[in-house]
């Protein structure tokens, strides 16, 4: 088929369970993995003839897709901060929503001007927010952990693809044994399971069905869990005047507060991303 012919193919199969604009949106990304070409030059290049292996890799993709596989872990990679990162089951797909965590952290150590700030990332996954960190914030020493080793992998191959320089551990968090030996932070920031198991129900099928449980949920009658484990793991290994920073569950931003606030953490302030949803909460450890 041609690569016209193999767009449209694309955007039938998935229209009935995307709706024509994202079939649309997700028929250029396939297409783009697929040829390698660009959107102009797949317009200039419409007639051109799909070789056989690139045929069997669409009808893979199709295939991946009508089965609600998320578009990023068909084609291995998504974008983030300007970043292309490779992604699998073993990860979270990273959100648009998180880069406006990394932008708040890099604007407050600009401000304080601190020479070579500490950072901490826990539940790294794609390892996402701590290159992005790293990348914007060159003389920063940046440390990130995860529980699971196929993240811890998947985050080494993204640091090393993108040149850049941040130290990954396989560390259990929820273990004090397990991070004892971590050294004093500046920052601590997380991005940790805020999902509780009954949301999952009015979740899409495709983020329960692919992506990780063990990073998106925590127990119905603890939703509190991470941000009181890591907030009590910052009283040891953040320095006085270090900052805790999460990204949060939209319907917990004044209970992730309390729960800092409890804990002796300062100058709490829960923010707001672009769409107005309380996202994100800071602490200074006092």
């Amino acid at each position: 088929m041609t690569i016209q012919t193999a767009f449209t193919h694309i955007v039938t199969s998935l229209e009935p369970i995307q709706g024509q604009r994202e079939a649309a949106n997700i028929a250029h990304i396939v297409m783009e993995y697929v040829t390698g070409m660009s959107k102009m030059d797949r317009i200039v290049y419409k007639e051109r003839m799909l070789t056989a292996e690139q045929t069997t890799q669409l009808t893979a993709a199709v295939k991946a897709l009508l089965a609600h596989e998320p578009v990023q872990y068909v084609i291995g990679s998504s974008w983030f901060y300007g970043m292309e990162l490779q992604v699998n089951p073993h990860v979270l797909i990273p959100r648009p929503e998180t880069e406006e965590l990394v932008e708040w952290i890099v604007q407050d150590v600009r401000a304080t001007h601190a020479s070579q700030p500490r950072i901490l990332d826990i539940g790294t996954g794609s390892g996402a927010i701590p290159l992005a960190i790293k990348k914007e914030l060159p003389q920063a020493l940046v440390q990130a952990v995860d529980v699971s080793e196929g993240a811890i992998q998947t985050a080494k191959d993204n640091a090393a693809k993108q040149h850049l320089d941040v130290t990954f551990e396989l560390v259990d968090i929820l273990n004090k044994a397990a991070w004892a030996h971590l050294p004093i932070f500046d920052i601590i920031v997380s991005n940790p399971p805020y999902i509780c198991q009954r949301e999952s129900a009015d979740m899409q099928e495709q983020v329960v069905s692919y992506e990780p449980s063990l990073a998106l949920f925590v127990p119905d009658d603890d939703a509190m869990l991470f941000y009181r484990e890591i907030g009590l793991m910052g009283k040891e290994k953040l320095r006085a005047g270090g900052v805790l920073y999460f990204e949060i569950n939209e319907a917990f931003g004044k209970e992730t507060a309390a729960v800092l606030e409890g804990m002796g953490y300062v100058e709490v302030e829960i923010k707001k991303d672009l769409f107005g949803k309380e996202r994100m909460v800071k602490g200074v450890w006092k």
